[in-house]
Formats: C-alpha cells, structure tokens, sequence
C-alpha cells in the first residue's frame, strides 16, 4: 500500500490532529524566522551592529528548554491538547508585543520570554500527534510535522517578499499574532491524545506537596516519596533513562548547529557579502524553504523502509557536495539551487527526528522527554548565530566560510553520533517503559 493511501485511511480526528500540530509549528517557526530577516534594519534602528542583535536569537534559542521542560511536564501531566493551545496564545501574543520594542533591550527580554514559548510547542504537539496515529504512518507524518518548520520559514519569506516594504520590521511582528486563531481551530477538531488518556487512566494519582502549612504537614513533605510534584516526578522517571537522555541531547546539539547554522545568517549572507536585493532574497529563500519541505517529507517516509538512523545520516552526509555552491556561488540562480540542495538534506534529516526521538521515549515522559532533550541541544547550540557573525568579522566580512565550516564539521560529527546511537522503530506506545 502507498504512502498516499496509507495517509487517506486515516480518520478524520486523525488527519484534525496532524493539521493542528503541523500548523502549530509552522506559525511558530514563522514567528521565529521574521527576525533573521530584519536583523540589519533592527540594527540601525537602535544604533547598535548586527551581531548585537544576534544576541536576541541567541536568547530565543537557550530559553526554549526551560519552555521544553515546564510546559512538557504540565502536558504529561495534564494533557497534550490544553498545553499546546496555551503555548500557541502566549507565542503569538510575545511576537506581537516584539513589534512594539522601544529599545534593543526591550526586545532582547521579549524574545527571551518568547524562546520559553517556543520551546514547548514543538515536543508537545509532536507528542500529541504521534501518540494519535497508526505505527506505520508515523515515519511520513514525523515528516510532515517537521516541515512545519521550513514551511514557516517558507511563511516568512513570502511575507517578507510582498509585506516588507509596506509594513516594516516592526509591522512584520505584529503579523506574527496570527497563530493565535489555530488555538479555535484545535479547541473545537482536537481530541486528547489516545495513549496520554489510557495513560492517566492506569496511573496512580499523584499527591502535590502543600507549603507553608503546619507541622503535620512538614513531617508528611519530608517522607514525601521522591514522584511527588512535578520537578521531582520528572526526575524520578527519567532516572531509568539518563544514557539514552544524554545520547539525544547531543545529537540535538548537532542538529541545531546544522539546521541554525545553515539558516540564521544565510539571508544576511546573501544581502551583506552577495549584494542582493530584499526581493532576490526573499525569492531565494521561497526556493530553498521548498527544498526543505520536500526533503523532510521524503527522508520521513524513507525512514519507515531503512530505519530512522540510516535515513539520518544518509541526509546528514549528503549535505557535504552541495555545500561548495551553496556558498561560493555568485549568481542567484546559482546560489537558489545550492541552498535548495542543502535544506532539501539539512531538513530531510530533521524529518526523522520527531518520530526518532518519540520512539525512543519513555511513556511517561513523552510529552517532555523529546521536546526537552531538543531544546537542551538547541541551548547549546543558542551560540551559533553569535559565533558564526564573529567569525565573519574576523575574516573581513566573510560570511561564506563561516557557513561552510559550521556546515561541513557538524554534518560529520552528527553522523557519527546519529549512526552509532539508538533506535526504537515502530515501537508500540504504552505497553513498556523499556525502549531499547
């Protein structure tokens, strides 16, 4: 049976669920990705230099764990579907608010603020919609859910293509609000998903320490057992987890030096040392964001035949020849199909992740356990757009070698660590905690 088929059996709730976390994702990289395109503009604006505006994405980027981690806990505790529509409202409500920044400093705290919302969306909604589907669909609907990702790229290019030179950069956050309309949609199409509610239906209820209350009580909080809150209920179920935790987190890491780095300054890449227009820009990044959905759509897929590390690094190696015109070419066209070919693998790797990283998490924590070790690698990789500009300004303005030397190392190390890791294909959820 076809891949197209195999999705048109799905049911209705299904199909809700895979729409409404795939949208969610695309409305909040769209948010994401607004600012990379203005980086110059907000730079003259305040009379400050590029990679001190740098510093904003740096901060989105390291506060989405501490987003992973708070709202992945109250998902698993509390549900998918609530928490995703409470991520979604408070993102779109931050990005407008970034519109109306009096002061680098403003913005930077907004963004910060902003990171913590977007860290949550991505491993609850993902939670969400695998949890919902069948085993053998989920490898072509990781794919779909991560092009959400490019797809908001893809967004924010066209907006800056055609909105740009109307509205300006503070006019292009205020168009970020939008996503706040999906949390309708989801409210009235979403359903729980089917493994957290048998999930919540076995599970022991789970006692919350009271503060500031008498003795008794202080006496009760001391023998308290080690699951009780919410801190302390992670901690004690990832325990049995820690090697395999700490495995993701670093290919994470690799993955967000690769995705970042071949993303967050490309556009400055292509306006400062290129010398292109907002509009070639703008068309260039339609083009490369096209590569990225349908590498992430066709590596997803993959992975259901090969495996999710096989299909991983396959994308992740083939990075490495399209890298030399992906930087060094000088004419539009040339550079189109260069950063085409590069998202069409960056992308196509990220495809697998979603699905890879639920597979391998423990039932109890999928609502956190993906997502956190995600935006763990993303904090460690916050540096990325920082270092990627000083090591253009060394180099007298050379943008192109940093791209390429951050693309061409990492690709090689993910590989190794991707290749030589775990793997849980078409794992059955909810029957075990044991996933390797």
């Amino acid at each position: 049976m076809s891949i197209l088929s195999e999705l048109r059996q799905l049911t209705s709730q299904e199909k809700h669920v895979i729409i409404a976390s795939y949208l969610g994702w695309t409305l909040d990289a769209f948010d994401f990705f607004i600012l990379v395109f203005v980086l110059k503009d907000i730079a003259q604006t305040f009379g400050t230099d590029i990679k001190s505006v740098t510093l904003a994405i740096t901060l989105t980027l390291a506060m989405r764990p501490i987003g992973a981690l708070l709202f992945g806990i109250f998902a698993d505790r509390l549900g998918r579907r609530p928490i995703l529509m409470a991520n979604i409202l408070i993102y779109s409500v931050l990005e407008f608010a970034s519109g109306f920044a009096p002061s680098l400093t403003v913005l930077i705290i907004l963004r910060a603020l902003y990171g913590i919302a977007m860290g949550g969306e991505w491993g609850v909604g993902a939670s969400l919609t695998l949890e919902s589907v069948p085993e053998k669909v989920r490898g072509i609907v990781s794919g779909i859910l991560q092009t959400g990702y490019p797809s908001g790229y893809l967004l924010a290019s066209i907006v800056f293509f055609f909105l740009y030179p109307l509205i300006g950069w503070r006019g292009m956050f205020m168009v970020g609000v939008i996503p706040a309309l999906l949390v309708f949609y989801i409210r009235r199409n979403v359903e729980e998903s089917p493994a957290f509610i048998s999930q919540q239906h076995h599970a022991k209820p789970i006692k919350f320490q009271p503060l500031f209350k008498g003795h008794q009580d202080k006496r009760e909080a001391k023998n308290a057992k080690p699951e009780t809150g919410f801190f302390r209920y992670f901690s004690s179920t990832l325990k049995g987890h820690v090697k395999i935790f700490m495995w993701a987190v670093v290919m994470m890491t690799g993955f967000n030096f690769l995705s970042h780095g071949t993303q967050d300054i490309y556009p400055t890449f292509l306006e400062q040392q290129r010398n292109l227009s907002s509009h070639t820009i703008g068309i260039i990044a339609i083009v490369y964001n096209i590569g990225a959905i349908l590498g992430g759509l066709f590596f997803g897929a993959l992975s259901s035949k090969i495996g999710r590390r096989r299909a991983i690094v396959t994308a992740v190696l083939l990075v490495l020849p399209a890298i030399p015109m992906w930087t060094q070419a000088t004419t539009p066209i040339g550079l189109a199909i260069g950063s085409f070919l590069v998202q069409f693998f960056v992308q196509g790797a990220w495809g697998v992740v979603p699905v890879h990283l639920n597979e391998i998490s423990p039932d109890k924590l999928r609502g956190t356990f993906p997502g956190f070790a995600y935006q763990v690698g993303n904090l460690f990789a916050s540096y990325n757009a920082t270092m990627q500009a000083g090591i253009a300004a060394t180099h007298g303005g050379d943008y192109a070698l940093a791209l390429a030397l951050v693309a061409g190392i990492v690709a090689i190390l993910l590989a190794l660590v991707a290749g030589f890791g775990y793997e849980a294909k078409d794992r059955r959820f909810g029957e075990d905690d044991k996933v390797i």
